[in-house]
């Protein structure tokens, strides 16, 4: 077993073996899709291997697919960090490696969100510029493409930094009245587009037809409101302000939603998170909300809801109060001819403050840039 890998040569491929898949398994049976993932990654798991236990027909990011890179390999590289970006929606390292030739090049490594990275062990200051590493990742299918996934990266002191989640995680307080912070559930099965059977408008159609991710709102910085909000990976906390009033505030975002039990609490001006009116339901919280602008892909990945969109968001508290399950129910003329329902659900995480991560155009547009033929 190696234990470190600086002296090696630049770059390395290696192949899986039984044991190693048949620890990715169990791995993915116990943990969630990014751990899943990365065992096949870190272990160069054979495609089709990785296709049985449900992987790759599943998104590998948060804000848009990883087509470009060939996930039947891992790839070693040593190199020396020129750029650390604590950013969202990815964290990202610049880092002057050779490449198979040896020549020094410049490759770029896409990771998590900060939200992400940090429930992993990783902070705004876990690498900086001049430390050498060595890493080990997914390769772009274009090999003169220098753009890498990361399974793990080590520094020249041995210690290690991986996306797997902690085996043995803080203590999480259950909830009692949804207050507290929340995340993806590990459970939920990961889609990146919207369901072909939705009764789509002709308008939505089209959005779908020409969908391209250079058309997601998050290149730009701008983060869309629920229920898209609510699907993303980040955590979002819920707190009980007072007994007229819930705020739900998203994970390194800036997008403070009000929840009024009040029904005459004023509205503001038509925004991304609109207007939303709660009630309890026997031990449903049930929140209505209307009012909301035009937002790109604020319903789903590549679907764009109107001013007219209409949410009915049902929460009920299960698993002794560490998981939430969500049901949201669309309205919106515009993009479709019936209400669609989606099913969610939402884990309980350790209470932590919020993060702070102001979205970098660089990190956000990185992908897209690592897609053009050089």
């Amino acid at each position: 077993m190696i234990k470190t890998f600086f002296g090696l040569s630049p770059t390395i491929t290696h192949t899986h073996t039984e044991a190693a898949f048949g620890h990715a398994l169990t791995r993915y049976r116990k943990y969630g899709y990014a751990v899943r993932l990365m065992h096949c990654l870190a272990f160069g798991v054979a495609a089709v291997l990785c296709g049985a236990i449900g992987l790759f027909s599943l998104p590998a990011s948060a804000h848009h697919s990883h087509a470009n890179l060939d996930l039947t390999k891992s790839v070693l590289h040593r190199g020396t960090v020129e750029k650390y970006t604590w950013a969202m929606p990815h964290v990202y390292m610049k880092v002057k490696a050779p490449n198979p030739e040896g020549e020094l090049v410049t490759y770029s490594i896409e990771m998590l969100h900060p939200p992400g990275m940090a429930e992993r062990g990783w902070g705004r200051k876990t690498f900086q510029r001049g430390d050498l590493i060595v890493w080990s990742g997914a390769p772009d299918k274009n090999p003169k493409r220098y753009y890498s996934g990361l399974n793990w990266a080590e520094k020249a002191d041995g210690t290690r930094y991986t996306l797997q989640l902690d085996d043995d995680p803080a203590e999480t307080a259950p909830s009692t009245d949804f207050s507290g912070l929340w995340s993806r559930h590990l459970d939920v099965p990961r889609r990146y587009l919207a369901p072909d059977e939705w009764p789509y408008t002709d308008k939505a159609r089209e959005l779908i037809a020409n969908f391209d991710d250079a058309q997601n709102p998050q290149i730009d910085c701008q983060d869309p409101g629920p229920p898209k909000a609510n699907l993303l990976p980040y955590p979002l906390a819920i707190t009980r302000i007072d007994d007229q009033t819930m705020r739900i505030d998203y994970d390194a975002r800036d997008l403070p939603r009000l929840i009024h039990f009040n029904t005459d609490a004023p509205k503001d001006d038509p925004s991304r998170v609109g207007h939303s009116v709660a009630r309890f339901e026997g031990e449903e919280l049930v929140i209505e909300t209307t009012n909301f602008s035009a937002d790109r892909w604020g319903t789903y990945t590549g679907v764009d809801s109107s001013v007219e969109k209409h949410l009915v968001e049902r929460l009920k508290l299960t698993e002794g109060g560490l998981a939430i399950d969500m049901e949201i129910i669309v309205t919106d003329p515009v993009y479709f001819t019936a209400p669609v329902t989606i099913k969610h659900k939402l884990r309980k995480l350790p209470d932590r403050p919020l993060i702070e991560a102001n979205c970098s155009p660089d990190a956000a547009r990185m992908y897209l840039d690592a897609e053009k033929t050089p």
